[in-house]
């Protein structure tokens, strides 16, 4: 969970500042690396979304407590 959490907040960050620079200087990063709204270009959109979904999660989800019983 770790490596996953990692993995989503950089994919938001990454989104995050692209979509800055969209709003700022109408510059679409995504779309220069690899092509108005390609394949590729689909699949980084889809990962940022994912990732943002999976933040959301981890953010409200209830902490799994675990109980340890002395005996």
């Amino acid at each position: 969970m770790y490596y996953l959490n990692k993995i989503a907040l950089w994919l938001t960050i990454i989104g995050a500042i692209n979509w800055g620079l969209v709003g700022a200087f109408n510059l679409n990063l995504v779309s220069i690396i690899f092509g108005d709204m390609s394949l590729l270009a689909r699949i980084v959109y889809i990962l940022v979304g994912l990732a943002g979904i999976w933040l959301i999660y981890t953010e409200f989800a209830p902490d799994q407590v675990v109980v340890v019983k002395n005996k």
